[in-house]
């Protein structure tokens, strides 16, 4: 179940290739709705509170944009 609480787009986070089909892309609705607040959005974007953890997200590889709200 997806964080229903993103509201300021500061935990923006690019998610290394590799990682991408473990996390899945930024969700439709709330979470790419705050992504337009992000600047330099990319299809790797997520925002980093809405990013569920589990076992099989042991060691993520996510990078920080230059720039950051």
């Amino acid at each position: 179940m997806a964080n229903i609480s993103a509201a300021c787009a500061t935990c923006h986070v690019y998610v290394d290739p590799e990682w991408i089909a473990k996390t899945g892309p930024a969700v439709e609705g709330l979470e790419k709705s705050m992504l337009e607040f992000a600047e330099d959005v990319t299809e790797a974007s997520r925002l980093a509170c809405q990013i569920t953890l589990s076992d099989a997200l042991d060691g993520p590889v996510l990078r920080l944009p230059d720039r950051q709200h």
